[in-house]
């Protein structure tokens, strides 16, 4: 659907940009800086909530910021030679507080306006070719891209029906917690299930977790969620799998704002069970957030001008992957402006991911399983994590694994998985060795320093049979 340039609004239009972004988190804010960056173009920011979206206020950010001092307590209780390690509650909500910036955006917004790329305050919908209809608290403004339109909107949760007159916890309220459930019920047993219950299990609440499967962090390495189960359970949470969800009643429903309960008690019933807690929380995946950027029904395979980048496009609904998504792309657009090839994207390019439950989970590339339903002659090798001293020097009973699933042809490394602490520090040099299609061989060159967790990766290549190591 090329316009032609003859109908494009004129280069002196106050409301017209090369690159119209709607959504100012992480990936919009991204690909507006990649794509103007050393060029003439301008691009301009959407946003009907804050500047920095989801990962700054309400996800990546505070999750984090309250998980370390909870992994550093855990971790001092199973270090001799540290006594006196405790949490305290209100520096540690005071602490999320500052890494959210007391949800201000004033800084981000700061960062934007002296990269040059103003900021527009509503909601942005599409409503022509090149054209978004924002509507501000003024009223409604309109915002013409001579180039693209993208699409940076992010995610919403999924909340099945049957929690849907509850007035459930989302992942907002456990990352903006303010009052601590003295019983809380958690559906769900992905990432965000998993980290909520290690940080509100360690401000009080007595957690269960529900999960309808058999495992946890169902899309790792089985192993994975065998021991943040373990860990979960030694710290006092009831893991329930199998758990099927009949009915979810409340009689009293109250608006009291983020992070707090909202009324009375929850009732969970599984069957002729009930389960009576003062809150729950619904974790159970979330979906690309484009109900209402004004795309049609019917809408087909998208224009030229009208891109969808980070959680929006379907992709992995992880801010590192959308933040990279947007560079590549957003140096695409800047290479076509400027009339150069754009630089090569490697063959290969994982999806990394760190869970930050204690221990640690991180994985890149395939699982096993993965990797042999993709049709890979694998060779898969797996360590415990106490197979190095310097990983069992980070904590005196620390469990975990490290494993490597290696194609047997090319001796290149498909996936890598480590669990332990600090086991998300590992994870680079095998994103590295995938993306380089470096073989095992090569590898083993690589000589890790001790006494260090990264031997983990000495004892993974000494375990592989002779030819990945000595090939003829």
């Amino acid at each position: 659907m090329a316009q032609n340039p003859d109908t494009r609004p004129p280069e002196s239009d106050p409301r017209t940009f090369d690159i119209v972004v709607i959504g100012a988190g992480p990936v919009g804010e991204n690909i507006a800086q990649y794509a103007t960056e050393g060029t003439e173009l301008t691009s301009v920011l959407i946003e009907a909530e804050l500047v920095g979206g989801e990962c700054s206020y309400w996800a990546c950010m505070p999750s984090k910021a309250l998980l370390r001092p909870v992994d550093v307590v855990e971790t001092a209780h199973h270090l001799p030679g540290v006594t006196g390690a405790q949490l305290d509650r209100d520096a540690l909500l005071r602490r999320r507080d500052y890494w959210v910036s007391d949800y201000n955006d004033a800084g981000q917004v700061g960062w934007a306006e002296g990269a040059g790329i103003p900021v527009i305050r509503g909601h942005g919908r599409l409503s022509g070719e090149r054209q978004v209809t924002v509507t501000t608290a003024e009223g409604e403004v309109l915002v013409t891209a001579r180039r693209h339109v993208v699409l940076a909107t992010g995610s919403s949760p999924t909340v099945p029906e049957l929690y849907a007159g509850v007035a459930a916890w989302g992942s907002r309220d456990a990352t903006g917690v303010r009052e601590i459930p003295a019983r809380l019920v958690i559906i769900g047993g992905g990432v965000v299930a998993c980290e909520a219950a290690t940080w509100l299990r360690a401000l009080g609440s007595r957690v269960t977790l529900l999960v309808r499967g058999d495992r946890l962090l169902d899309r790792a390495e089985p192993a994975a969620g065998e021991h943040v189960r373990q860990a979960l359970t030694e710290a006092g949470v009831t893991v329930r799998f199998g758990a099927e969800v009949t009915e979810c009643v409340r009689e009293e429903v109250a608006d009291t704002g983020l992070g707090r309960i909202h009324g009375g008690p929850v009732t969970v019933r599984l069957g002729a069970e009930e389960l009576v807690a003062d809150e729950i929380l619904v974790a159970t995946g979330r979906r690309p957030r484009l109900a209402d950027v004004g795309l049609p029904e019917d809408a087909g395979d998208a224009p030229e001008w009208l891109i969808a980048v980070g959680d929006a496009s379907g992709e992995a609904p992880l801010t590192h992957w959308g933040k990279y998504r947007a560079r590549v792309i957003g140096e695409r657009i800047a290479a076509a402006a400027s009339g150069r090839t754009p630089q090569p994207v490697p063959e290969q390019v994982p999806v990394p991911q760190v869970v930050f439950t204690t221990p640690q989970v991180a994985w890149v590339g395939l699982t096993e399983q993965a990797a042999r339903d993709a049709g890979h002659d694998v060779e898969a090798i797996e360590v415990p994590w106490g197979a190095a001293s310097g990983a069992s020097l980070l904590r005196e009973d620390a469990h975990g694994m490290a494993k490597l699933v290696v194609d047997r042809a090319t001796h290149r490394v498909l996936g890598a998985s480590f669990v332990g602490p600090e086991a998300g520090e590992l994870l680079q040099a095998a994103t590295i060795a995938i993306v380089g299609q470096v073989p095992t061989e090569v590898l083993r060159h690589a000589v890790p320093s001790y006494p260090t967790a990264s031997e983990l990766w000495l004892r993974l290549l000494d375990g592989l049979p002779t030819e990945f190591r000595w090939p003829a």
